[in-house]
């Protein structure tokens, strides 16, 4: 199975949890998603009362320069680990 083939079947996985994960693993899944699917962050910083988006633009551009493969298999990695509590 390829990469993509695993990243794809990862990120499904993830709408499948019966439970949610905490805010931070959110924030871990939501950046390296963004990572290996768009690569780095360009777009602008939103507002400073959308707090919500604050803190996922940031998690997206703290992963900035991390290859777009790499972001998958940290991606994959990071499902499989929380798969096992959440699931």
């Amino acid at each position: 199975m390829s990469l993509d083939q695993k990243f794809t079947e990862s990120a499904e996985k993830v709408k499948t949890f019966t439970k949610r994960p905490t805010d931070q693993e959110l924030l871990e899944l939501y950046a390296l998603f963004k990572q290996a699917s768009v690569g780095d962050n360009t777009t602008d910083k939103p507002g400073m009362f959308d707090l919500k988006g604050k803190a996922k633009w940031q998690a997206w551009t703290d992963k900035k320069g991390t290859g777009q493969d790499a972001a998958k298999e940290a991606y994959i990695k990071l499902v499989e680990e929380l798969s096992a509590k959440y699931a």
